[in-house]
């Protein structure tokens, strides 16, 4: 489950770093395209948009402009295990 201020580890072409969740603006049901910006919380196979605070800078582009830049998974610190990927839609 990925929720505000969870912290996770993000890796990002060869670059390993920590993050947390600042923000979970919105979940998007697939079904509708309706963005459900209550959400608390994404789980296993939802989509949504979320802001990361990361602990050392990351050279990324948008996803659009370059996929191996603008791509990165997330994983939770206490298992170790895969709990998101992600695309880099806004790099300012």
């Amino acid at each position: 489950k990925l929720a505000p201020r969870s912290k996770l580890t993000i890796k990002h072409t060869t670059r390993t770093a920590r993050a947390l969740v600042r923000d979970l603006h919105y979940r998007l049901d697939v079904n509708t395209l309706h963005r459900d910006e209550e959400a608390t919380s994404l789980a296993l196979n939802e989509i949504g948009r979320v802001s990361l605070r990361i602990t050392q800078p990351l050279f990324v582009d948008d996803y659009g402009r370059n996929r191996l830049t603008g791509g990165f998974i997330l994983v939770d610190e206490a298992t170790n295990g895969t709990v998101g990927a992600g695309m880099i839609m806004d790099s300012r």
